[in-house]
């Protein structure tokens, strides 16, 4: 069985937009490999996407693997077309909202070079400290609404490994921080979109003046900021003749955590509709601008949004947004999108099978994991397509002990294996008939990827 021919059209169809990246050869491997992660239950090896595809007995199963460890293709070519993809087709006009968050994932063996160990943010809380062994990845996710699903999704298109300080002792290498490689992402996703207001959301992790500082000229960054952080007023104008250094912040003002303790605080209270855990919920807050500044660092002129719960379900949290006319509750509005990128990393674990790979070859590991959340993007992407004809429509599957009132990912993915696991003939069998012929070849990949799923 060639890979040409088992391959669904319409999934070569869904690609074609990524064809200029790749070489013939190549291009053929990789409609194989991404319908294999697609259909693939478990794990996301080369071995179990030819299984599922039925390309099990394929004597040139190498070539498939070369395509990740050695082929010549541009990652980065990739993301900036699916950026654009994913704009054209849910996002054509308008502002676009980018989260910026890290993830580890979980891998062991000695021949993985850029592994560390860091703090495991899912196995962690607040009174628990856990430390894992992984890759920490870099990830740019757009943020675009879906309206099967009624609300926004982080839909990842740039993902960058970001390996230890001591990898890059051992590389004999200048090691860049997490916020080194976040400012050349942005700087590059707005390069991409250059034409497009950009909008950043990030956590703490981000709120770095020397960040801000380099990116703030070219996009409007939204990130959290520490209740006890040194505020201050505005530098007072330079007066005439006067020597010296010209002064970079004016007198200091009460931290936030002062203002959040005193009375005679004016707050005004507002209702969001998608709080934590996406409740609704009535909310209070502060605004004003002021120059955070630290020693020896840049100042930044920013608005902060200083936010408690009455109720006291949640703790006085504290935002800072670079675009000082922007106002508060869009400032809150715009974060709270930031809280779907924890969600696309539960939900490529899940459904996609992120930490379940096995590659080790330094490019493989560099190339997998970026595609698999890129995939995660391209699956809600068909997905929305798939709309317009309601057999094959996006359903949600409730049951009698979950109710289930809009579709998630795992729905979206469900209705895609259904269109590329059903061949075009079965498809347009007459209604009525108790049987239909089914090619034996496919019964049997059926059967086997049934078997084989636990």
């Amino acid at each position: 069985m060639s890979a040409a021919s088992c391959v669904p059209a319409i999934l070569v169809s869904w690609l074609a937009v990524f064809r200029p990246c790749f070489t013939a050869p190549v291009w053929n491997h990789i409609l194989v490999l991404v319908a294999g992660a697609v259909l693939a239950p478990g794990k996301r090896t080369v071995t179990q996407a030819l299984r599922v595809m039925g390309l099990a007995d394929e004597p040139g199963f190498g070539r498939y693997h070369e395509a990740l460890n050695r082929a010549r293709w541009d990652s980065r070519d990739v993301a900036r077309k699916l950026l654009r993809h994913l704009l054209a087709v849910l996002w054509p006009d308008g502002e676009v909202v980018i989260a910026v968050d890290d993830t580890i994932e979980r891998r062991w063996g000695a021949k993985i070079k850029a592994r560390g160990i860091y703090r495991d943010p899912v196995r962690s809380s607040k009174g628990q400290f856990v430390k894992t062994s992984g890759l920490r990845w870099l990830c740019l996710a757009v943020m675009l609404p879906i309206p099967f699903a009624n609300r926004r999704w982080a839909l990842p298109f740039l993902t960058v490994l970001a390996p230890s300080a001591g990898w890059s002792e051992a590389q004999g290498k200048r090691h860049k921080t997490l916020t080194d490689r976040a400012r050349q992402a942005i700087l590059q996703s707005k390069r991409w979109l250059a034409d497009r207001r950009v909008v950043i959301v990030a956590d703490s992790s981000f709120a770095s003046l020397e960040l801000i500082a380099a990116v703030r000229r070219h996009v409007s960054m939204i990130t959290r900021l520490r209740l006890d952080a040194s505020l201050f007023e505005p530098a007072p104008e330079r007066q005439p003749n006067k020597r010296g250094r010209p002064a970079k912040k004016g007198k200091r003002r009460p931290k936030l955590s002062a203002v959040l303790a005193d009375p005679t605080t004016v707050w005004t209270r507002i209702t969001m509709a998608e709080w934590y855990g996406g409740q609704t919920r009535t909310l209070e807050y502060v605004s004003g601008t002021s120059v955070w500044y630290s020693s020896g660092l840049p100042p930044a002129p920013i608005r902060w949004v200083l936010v408690r719960d009455p109720s006291g379900v949640r703790d006085p949290q504290a935002f800072l947004c670079t675009d000082l006319d922007l106002d508060p509750v869009a400032i809150l509005s715009r974060f709270v999108f930031r809280w779907r990128i924890e969600t696309t990393f539960q939900e490529v674990r899940e459904h996609l099978g992120v930490e379940t790979q096995r590659q080790w070859s330094d490019l493989a590991i560099m190339r997998t994991t970026p595609a698999l959340l890129g995939l995660y993007s391209l699956v809600a992407l068909w997905a929305h397509g798939l709309m317009g004809v309601p057999t094959i429509a996006v359903r949600s599957h409730p049951t009698a002990w979950y109710n289930k009132s809009q579709p998630t990912f795992s729905d979206a993915i469900a209705a895609v294996r259904r269109v590329l696991w059903t061949p075009q003939d079965l498809s347009a069998s007459r209604l009525g008939r108790e049987t239909v012929e089914i090619p034996a070849r496919l019964l049997n990949r059926f059967v086997e990827t049934l078997c084989l799923a636990a």
